[in-house]
């Protein structure tokens, strides 16, 4: 995908960093401009106006690329299994696009966008695109633009669509809600078995790789995570989540996560489950969408008198909030 900017005149690549065309980034990004690519996603990211029209020009190719998530503590090797993926990937033909999330600074907002750095075996590979992302703050291990960035890489035609979250804890579990497939990566000595079993993290796996495989512990890890499987109740036809040893640093056991991944789309057709999830996916970004669009609305009465009002009444004691509430509500209604 890099490599096809070559054929685009100088004029008119700057015109298109620029252009809010979408009709025309949408056939640039199609026909594999990666300029076109990062342009839409920056208009996604940007909460641009035009917003909404780049999302009705996408539509029509959503869901046609299978979407990995990549998880897990900081330090387990994310980035390098990334980029080992998308080696395995391209070897198959696949055209893969990968969204890195990085986090922002609390104090100052910005980002290192670090990750892309760890991927620059593929920089010169037109059938890949990277791209870095901020989280902005949001929280979940993902950036609250991701769920439209990854619709923006079906449509450029990309046929995986790799979701490395930034570092996370036990709680930001959002990639699982976004992908097919969820990988949590682990590393040995990062937690013994009741840490295993605590962390919520370890819910939303369909895949577990031990990273790092070579370190002394790997065995005893595997041997917690299999033992948390256990536990868990599972009836007749459920996934049972797979446990995969690698050393990504050195390429190793990368095939057999591909394989693991390549099991589990099998068992989600097979059950109906790729329906379901793509669909929970999509009310979930329509939920989300329509409550910004009511924190925009419920902002825009902060510079009327309707909620300082009702604000000062609730601090008095003449009305309790949740009739507060009622009448911002009907106010919004109106």
């Amino acid at each position: 995908m890099a490599n096809s900017v070559q054929n685009v005149p100088a004029a008119a690549a700057g015109s298109v960093r620029r252009s809010r065309d979408v009709p025309l980034l949408v056939e640039r990004a199609r026909a594999g401009d990666p300029r076109a690519v990062a342009r839409l996603i920056t208009l996604v990211e940007s909460g641009d106006e035009v917003l909404p029209q780049v999302a009705a020009a996408l539509a029509p190719y959503a869901g046609h690329a299978q979407v990995v998530g990549l998880t897990g503590s900081p330090g387990v090797g994310k980035s390098t299994t990334t980029n080992e993926l998308v080696r395995a990937l391209r070897a198959r033909g696949h055209r893969v696009g990968v969204l890195a999330i990085d986090p922002s600074s609390p104090f100052t907002g910005g980002a290192i966008l670090g990750d892309r750095v760890r991927m620059q075996d593929h920089a010169t590979d037109p059938g890949v695109y990277i791209r870095s992302m901020s989280s902005r703050g949001h929280l979940g291990g993902l950036s609250a633009a991701t769920p439209q960035a990854v619709r923006v890489l079906e449509g450029a035609g990309c046929d995986v669509v790799l979701v490395e979250t930034v570092g996370v804890g036990q709680a930001e579990v959002e990639v699982a809600s976004l992908a097919d497939t969820t990988l949590v990566l682990l590393a040995p000595g990062m937690g013994d078995a009741i840490q295993a079993v605590k962390a919520g993290i370890l819910e939303i796996a369909d895949v577990f790789v031990v990273n790092k495989a070579d370190r002394d512990g790997a065995d005893a890890t595997v041997r917690d995570i299999q033992g948390m499987i256990a536990l868990g109740e599972r009836g007749p036809g459920e996934w049972r989540p797979q446990v995969v040893r690698s050393i990504a640093a050195r390429g190793e056991g990368i095939d057999d996560i591909a394989a693991a991944i390549d099991k589990h789309r099998d068992w989600l057709e097979r059950h109906g489950e790729l329906r379901r999830r793509r669909e929970a996916r999509a009310a979930a970004e329509i939920e989300a969408i329509a409550l910004g669009t009511l924190r925009d609305r419920i902002g825009s009465l902060r510079d009327g008198t309707q909620l300082p009002t009702l604000a000062a009444k609730v601090a008095k004691g003449a009305i309790d909030p949740y009739a507060a509430a009622g009448e911002l509500l009907a106010q919004l209604r109106a």
